[in-house]
């Protein structure tokens, strides 16, 4: 019988099944499990294996790879993936956004005589990031807005994560960074201290789950602007570069790549142009 205080104690991981669980996230979700996040996968999947009845971390390999369903690598990988965000986060990136890369998108659409405004959130968490982008669009456009096809796409691999973004309520820290006129015009007060965002900017953010290592991106038209900040962190250099490449062929001439401020795409690579920290523009 496990005991309470054997079912808390951190189970113990080989160097041999920390090499397994490390190359199948890498192969399924491109994450690079450096040796600093051994303690990481203990502390985070421990207690799933407890639960399970494993007694070691191969034999919660070995029933990964037989699972067929894929429903356990999924289960795997919520709780590997780190799912934090605030609201107005890299807040110099919302304000390039509505000064500079709305308008020039706008401009260039009107010349076009179409009015879709197309733009992804790569890796969005529990939805702060396209909510404050649907917040910002509302403001910008106000009375116009339904003029203009601006919803917006968000994506992310974990289950878990896309839930509570839809779900939409969040802590009251969450929102500190947020401008007094925006919490107050688009959130509302929940018992508990937590602010739930209206359906008015729900409604503009559409989530889906997706994985960056799928080999094709389905997407039928590329995007005016993506968002995908503090994702690569997670990636090694090869997958970076493959994701990169990937983004630049879903971005329309002239098209934005946010990232997030602790990476870069390094100023050799050939395909976005630097325009601020962070901030690149496709050639």
């Amino acid at each position: 019988m496990t005991t309470p205080e054997k079912a808390n104690t951190p189970m113990q991981i080989t160097d041999q099944e920390f090499g397994l669980v490390r190359r199948l996230v890498y192969d399924n979700f491109g994450i690079n499990l450096t040796e600093q996040k051994r303690s990481l996968v203990v502390g985070r999947l421990h207690q799933l294996l407890r639960t399970h009845g494993f007694g070691t971390f191969k034999e919660y390999y070995d029933f990964l790879i037989r699972d067929r369903s894929h429903q356990n690598l999924t289960e795997l990988i919520n709780r590997i993936s780190t799912n934090y965000s605030f609201f107005y986060r890299e807040k110099a990136h919302f304000d390039f956004f509505i000064k500079t890369a709305l308008p020039e998108t706008m401009k260039r659409l009107q010349m076009q005589n179409s009015n879709d405004i197309r733009i992804w959130t790569a890796g969005c968490s529990t939805g702060e990031e396209p909510y404050m982008l649907a917040m910002l669009m509302l403001e910008h456009f106000k009375i116009d807005y339904n003029r203009w096809d601006a919803g917006i796409l968000a994506t992310d691999i974990s289950d878990r994560a896309l839930i509570a973004a839809k779900e939409a309520c969040y802590p009251g820290d969450r929102v500190k960074s947020v401008p007094p006129m925006l919490r107050n015009k688009y959130f509302e007060d929940r018992p508990g201290g937590e602010v739930a965002v209206k359906e008015q900017v729900k409604k503009e953010v559409t989530f889906r789950r997706f994985n960056l290592m799928n080999q094709q991106f389905p997407f039928k038209k590329p995007f005016h602007m993506i968002f995908c900040r503090n994702v690569m962190i997670y990636f090694d250099k090869e997958t970076r570069d493959t994701l990169v490449s990937k983004f630049h062929a879903m971005t329309e001439p002239g098209g934005y790549l946010f990232i997030g401020h602790s990476e870069t795409l390094g100023r050799d690579q050939g395909l976005y142009r630097y325009v601020m920290p962070a901030t690149y523009q496709k050639i």
